[in-house]
């Protein structure tokens, strides 16, 4: 599921970067609509993967409330793609 994650996250920021270079005039704007159907899309999926991420990794809202406000930051998804290698890299260990 944390693979998952990883993917709408990169794949969110992304999408996010877009229509902000909309925005700066690099991309043309009759792509708004279709960008902004993707990001939304992404951007839910985000949000819903974090939840269920946060749940099944044991992480506290003080872990969850970073990775949502990434969600409001450019560029924020990149230090959120370290800290999940770092959570794979180190997974936490079951509860009985």
């Amino acid at each position: 599921m944390i693979n998952t994650f990883r993917i709408v996250s990169l794949l969110e920021g992304l999408s996010y970067l877009a229509i902000l270079s909309i925005t700066f005039k690099l991309l043309d704007r009759d792509l708004v609509f279709q960008l902004g159907m993707i990001h939304g899309v992404l951007f839910l999926a985000y949000m819903i993967l974090s939840l269920v991420v946060c749940s099944k990794q044991n992480w506290s809202l003080k872990t969850w409330l970073p990775l949502f406000f990434a969600s409001l930051v450019p560029f924020a998804f990149i230090p959120v793609e370290m800290h999940l290698r770092k959570a794979l890299a180190f997974p936490v260990p079951a509860t009985a």
